[in-house]
């Protein structure tokens, strides 16, 4: 399946809304999984698994209790909330590194990371569980994908010097992320009334043959 990455934005930004988040976050969640497709990972799997953990139910146990020390909330963190607040604290990392504990889907932190690495204009190293990503905003190298659900997560600036990599121009989601994606999005989209219908495709009540 073969989908343009406006289309990809506009379905994961209806998605996320659907699921219950603001429309600031799925504005911001819709971006995420643009970015992650035109770095050629299928950012609708990743948001998808982020909907389907229903973090959005009661979105105060899913947020740090505070940016002072290690962020942790009373339950798995929610990697939208996190990813908005980690690009807002972006100056915090020209001091010291970031440390969050128990992230769920870690990987859709990584288009927030490069966000905060374009504001700093460095690159940023994420290290999840030993494993190691790494971005200067606009390129992404990562030795493996990471695990959907992570201990801990250490967001610190880098010194090395990223090679640019080919941006995909065009999303390719699987068939079930992408369904996915559109049954969270028909959420958002208000019931049908007589009344519509009678407005809706065709003559309605007025023939004028």
């Amino acid at each position: 399946m073969s989908y343009s990455l406006n289309e990809m934005e506009a379905t994961a930004k209806r998605a996320t809304r659907g699921a219950g988040y603001s429309w600031g976050l799925a504005e911001e969640a819709s971006k995420a999984a643009r970015w992650l497709c035109a770095q050629g990972l299928d950012g609708s799997a990743y948001l998808v698994r982020v909907l389907e953990s229903d973090l959005a139910i009661n979105p105060p146990l899913h947020r740090p209790k505070t940016v002072e020390g290690v962020w942790k909330g009373e339950n798995n963190l929610c990697p939208l909330a996190v990813g908005s607040l980690l690009s807002d604290c972006a100056k915090h990392l020209q001091h010291t590194p970031i440390e969050m504990h128990n992230i769920a889907v870690p990987s859709m932190l990584l288009p927030f990371v490069a966000q905060a690495a374009r504001a700093l204009g460095s690159t940023i190293c994420v290290t999840c569980d030993g494993l190691l990503a790494e971005t200067n905003g606009t390129a992404l190298h990562q030795n493996q994908a990471f695990a959907d659900t992570a201990t801990s997560v250490i967001v610190a600036r880098s010194t090395t010097v990223l090679k640019p990599t080919v941006h995909v121009t065009r999303a390719f989601p699987t068939k079930e992320s992408w369904n996915s994606l559109n049954q969270f999005a028909h959420r958002t989209y208000a019931p049908a009334t007589e009344e519509s219908r009678k407005l809706g495709a065709g003559a309605g009540l007025s023939d004028n043959d």
